[in-house]
């Protein structure tokens, strides 16, 4: 049996998932992650992605919008937004990218002369729509 370390899933509306696993494959905003048991302390912050959980009982599959990672002994992701991938819909992906396009207009606005935080939400905003074409939802093309 392979090594085991405790995951902790935490969302501002609920705890998703708490239990031993044997890898998460997370979206870190310097790239994707596979964190194992005895994986180096890190934290680093997460960008719109797909979050794979690996354990004793299959494979589970989280869509998150950000949010921050600390590895350690354990595995604790504080998520801006997570939800269970079966329950994300073309309906429910669509409020996502809406909400992430919103976001990125009242950056625009805001910061009218400063592309740095403009290029930010840009990403954000592409990462949230890629995320359509992952979990075989049809992308929406932001206007930007």
């Amino acid at each position: 049996m392979a090594d085991t370390m405790q995951f902790d899933l935490v969302s501002p509306e609920r705890r998703l998932m708490s239990g031993e696993v044997t890898s998460v494959l997370i979206p870190g905003a310097e790239g994707d992650l596979t964190i194992m048991a005895n994986h180096a302390p890190l934290i680093t912050t997460l960008r719109p992605g797909i979050m794979t959980v690996e354990g004793e009982k299959g494979t589970s599959q989280y869509i998150v919008t950000g949010g921050f990672a600390e590895i350690g002994e354990s595995l604790t992701v504080l998520a801006e937004k997570a939800l269970p991938r079966e329950d994300v819909d073309q309906e429910t992906y669509e409020a996502l990218v809406q909400e992430a396009q919103d976001a990125y207009h009242q950056t625009k606005e805001a910061y009218e002369n400063e592309p740095g935080p403009v290029d930010d939400a840009a990403k954000l905003l592409n990462d949230m729509v890629a995320i359509g074409g992952h979990i075989g939802l049809s992308p929406k093309q932001p206007n930007l």
